[in-house]
């Protein structure tokens, strides 16, 4: 198995090999200078020699050379020194290395050089005498004059280069080693964490270990890494989870929902929308993206056909109405900036009928006040339109006129009961109420209208029943109760109200008479707003038509729940709860 070696040394070794070759390179370059400058200062002192003969040579025409020569080396320092001078033609004229006649010159490497360059000069092997020396050759006026000195200790000691720049170039590598060594660890201790922390995310996706980097440039940038990754995952997860919201806002919605792609792909949609189609489709619907294909759906295919591949500058919607199987549907599309595009279907069933349901209240409204503002009016005319009408007429129409005025403040009374229930529960003020003395005070008010009509009632309520509530509606629900009895239900018949159950939260009532009774097909709407079960006899009575109406939203605004059960003949039980 290959080992991995640390990035550390790797990155020390490699750039220690590149430094050594850099170094070794610089180091034989110099090395090679030192050598050129010491051979050219041998060879300026030989080269001094030869001009020094040819002056000699030249200005003693009658002595012999070799006398001439042996002079010279007589008086310099060197003494075995080799004194070689050469004809143009490469004849050796003198040489006092050698005896008898030698081979021509001309081949030579510094006497090639010289005739070239006028002065030259090399190491080599002499081939006359088999010594290896050091040569300088000087060309003067076509003669060459060739001195050289044997390739010996001393000589070597003369061409020795200067060893303090070895001794520099050593201590340099020394101290960038030491200086490469600590940065390197210090980047690869930096460049480890950082592995470290990308094997982490990779491997678990998530990483709270905390990091300590050097305070450097790279640890910086290693620590901005680092806390944008955090960032980054922070935002990645806060994304997530407003995206599972979403999606879970979509799966809940009351709305089918769908999104698509601008090529008509599904991306999301939820279980209602299906649901939806397929109570709007003749045949099944199985996935989101065959709804478009719906007759009923056709106006938004349109719609989805002519925009495709259009350039928008705002997001359009088309919006179409679907009556089907008894429900109605609205359908919506939206299509956005980028093609894609989204549909939505409402079922608004519950909607239209509230709508159809607040007209027929307003119709109502109207109507039930129409009629005592028509009475008054009426009587007030005549008044006005006889005036020798007799006093005990006049006296007659305007208690007429007051009882209608009596009934129409009745009626706006409940009717504002009713909105301040629906629209503003909240501002009810909620009390201690105790229900036993509330029933009680309520009967009390009630008993002169009980004995006219022969009526009995019986309480049958624990000693203190306590409630927290609002006091104005809970006297609402039992008076409208004992208003009602007393109206409707006839004489001689008795009012009962049981309390015959309580527990930790709730009272359980029973509010019931012996009277005449409600008609089966009554009886699940008397609690609807203005519905009355004999309109003549209610109007004749007084009666507002609201009654009823206000104690079933008295008793729910107290999380209550209220139902009725009659039989003609048998009397009527309300049968409710409050929360305590």
């Amino acid at each position: 198995m290959r080992r991995n070696i640390p990035f550390s040394q790797r990155l020390f070794w490699s750039v220690f090999f590149i430094f050594l070759g850099f170094t070794g390179c610089l180091f034989i370059f110099q090395y090679q200078r030192e050598t050129e400058f010491a051979q050219e200062k041998l060879d300026t002192v030989l080269k001094n020699y030869n001009y020094q003969l040819h002056y000699r040579v030249t200005h003693s025409p009658t002595l012999p050379v070799d006398s001439v020569v042996s002079t010279f080396l007589a008086e310099i320092p060197n003494k075995d020194i080799r004194v070689t001078i050469i004809d143009p033609q490469g004849v050796v004229i003198y040489d006092n290395s050698a005896n008898g006649e030698m081979d021509n010159h001309n081949d030579r490497e510094e006497i090639q050089k010289a005739r070239r360059l006028e002065k030259s000069f090399s190491v080599r092997v002499s081939a006359t005498t088999g010594v290896r020396y050091f040569y300088s050759a000087s060309s003067i006026n076509n003669y060459i004059y060739r001195t050289a000195l044997p390739y010996d200790p001393y000589t070597k000691g003369i061409l020795a280069i200067n060893n303090d720049f070895v001794y520099f170039m050593t201590l340099m590598v020394i101290i960038f080693l030491f200086v490469l060594s600590r940065y390197s660890l210090r980047i690869g201790q930096t460049v480890s964490k950082l592995r470290d922390f990308a094997r982490n995310i990779r491997d678990v996706n998530q990483d709270d270990e905390e990091y300590s980097f050097p305070n450097d440039e790279l640890g910086d940038i290693s620590k901005q890494i680092v806390t944008l990754y955090h960032k980054q995952q922070k935002a990645k997860n806060d994304l997530a989870t407003e995206r599972e919201k979403l999606v879970k806002h979509f799966q809940y919605s009351k709305e089918g929902f769908a999104m698509f792609t601008d090529d008509g792909q599904e991306i999301l949609s939820n279980i209602l929308y299906i649901q939806f189609a397929n109570l709007i489709a003749d045949e099944e619907i199985h996935a989101a993206d065959e709804v478009i294909d719906l007759p009923e759906l056709k106006r938004i295919r349109q719609f989805l056909e002519e925009q495709r591949g259009k350039e928008r500058k705002r997001v359009l919607r088309e919006t179409i109405t679907v009556d089907k199987g008894g429900k109605i549907f609205l359908v919506e599309c939206m299509m956005f900036l980028n093609g894609s595009y989204e549909i939505t279907i409402s079922d608004i069933s519950r909607q239209e009928e509230e709508s159809r349901m607040k007209r027929q209240l307003t119709q109502n409204v109207a109507h039930e006040l129409k009629t005592p503002v028509s009475s008054i009016q009426g009587y007030l005319e005549t008044i006005i339109a006889n005036p020798t009408l007799p006093d005990e007429k006049k006296q007659f129409f305007l208690e007429r006129c007051y009882a209608q005025s009596t009934r129409l403040t009745g009626l706006l009374q409940d009717i504002s009961v009713l909105n301040r229930m629906d629209e503003a529960g909240d501002l009810f003020d909620m009390t201690e109420i105790d229900l036993t003395k509330l029933i009680t005070d309520i009967k009390r008010e009630s008993e002169q209208r009980m004995n006219e009509k022969h009526i009995a009632c019986r309480l049958k309520l624990p000693d203190s029943a306590l409630i927290h509530g609002n006091y104005s509606l809970l006297y609402s629900i039992f008076r409208n109760l004992f208003d009602n009895s007393i109206a409707y239900a006839g004489e001689n018949i008795t009012i009962t109200v049981n309390c015959y159950r309580q527990d930790e939260k709730f009272y359980y009532f029973n509010f019931s008479d012996n009277g005449v009774g409600v008609e089966e097909e009554h009886i699940n709407r008397i609690f609807e707003r203005f519905y009355r079960v004999d309109t003549g006899r209610s109007r004749k009575l007084g009666g507002t038509g609201l009654g009823l109406s206000i104690v079933k939203n008295a008793v729910l605004f107290h999380k209550g729940q209220i139902s009725a059960k009659s039989m003609p003949g048998k009397g009527i039980h309300f049968l409710f709860t409050l929360h305590k």
